[in-house]
């Protein structure tokens, strides 16, 4: 059986008190035998101090980012070597904001707009220097009303995974973020995230092989709250959440990890 994870991602929220007083509270709250993997993704300037907070306790460090090349003129951003030095555990890469996913009626991705192709160079860069990758693949509204979802998540897929090999697997997260549904209120059904999970399933198992794939964890993610937390993740093929806003409050944040640790029960 997978073990459930949960990662909250703070985006660029809060300020330093505060993610101490964030932290201390999960510290606090996440028993050291739970049955979920849980981690924090705060804003990379936070790392240090965050990983410092967490330490000798459950909770796990990820950045929300980084570059592929290992050094070099790269003004602003971080190598996998330099996330890995502050403690970091995973990586989040591909997330819709950062993609070149730009629909009619929404912008994501219009700053950074990256490719497939680059997604691709830093997963292959993350999972070398022995962290895992947390990879964002999903939809846009007018993808999915178009009847899309699928094609859009095979695409991503395939492409942001380009580099890896069955072996690299075992450092390898997905998060299904439909993007329609990101900090909007608006989440996908049970019955629509089995589905999107159930098919990012067969798509991982057609590109490694089915016993593999059935060892990838897949987290949904897409305004995750106490309140519908247990009942996504009763769902087969979900294994965990990605959490935006609801990561920004302990409260808040440990109902959702209570909820995982219950689905492995």
């Amino acid at each position: 059986m997978r073990r459930p994870f949960v990662a909250g991602n703070w985006k660029m929220n809060l300020d330093l008190p505060a993610a101490r007083d964030l932290a201390a509270g999960l510290v606090a709250g996440v028993p050291s035998d739970c049955a979920a993997d849980v981690a924090i993704c705060p804003p990379s300037i936070y790392l240090f101090p965050m990983a410092k907070a967490v330490d000798g306790s459950p909770v796990r460090l990820g950045a929300q980012n980084c570059w592929h090349e290992a050094s070099g003129a790269f003004t602003g951003e971080l190598s996998p070597d330099m996330v890995k030095e502050t403690g970091c555990t995973y990586v989040i890469l591909g997330h819709s904001e950062r993609r070149n996913t730009i629909g009619p009626t929404d912008d994501s991705g219009r700053i950074w707009g990256e490719s497939n192709e680059m997604i691709a160079a830093k997963v292959r860069a993350v999972i070398d220097r022995g962290l895992t990758a947390i990879v964002c693949v999903g939809e846009l509204l007018e993808q999915r009303d178009a009847n899309q979802t699928e094609a859009v998540l095979s695409e991503q897929l395939s492409g942001s995974l380009a580099t890896l090999s069955a072996a690299d697997c075992d450092r390898l997260v997905i998060a299904y973020e439909p993007v329609w549904a990101i900090g909007t209120g608006r989440v996908a059904t049970p019955e629509q995230a089995q589905a999107a999970h159930a098919h990012i399933r067969s798509r991982l198992a057609a590109q490694f092989d089915p016993a593999r794939a059935d060892e990838i964890r897949i987290q949904y993610g897409g305004s995750v709250k106490p309140g519908n937390a247990a009942e996504l993740m009763a769902c087969p093929d979900v294994d965990g959440a990605l959490v935006g806003g609801a990561s920004l409050k302990a409260d808040d944040f440990l109902k959702i990890i209570e909820a995982a640790a219950a689905s492995a029960a």
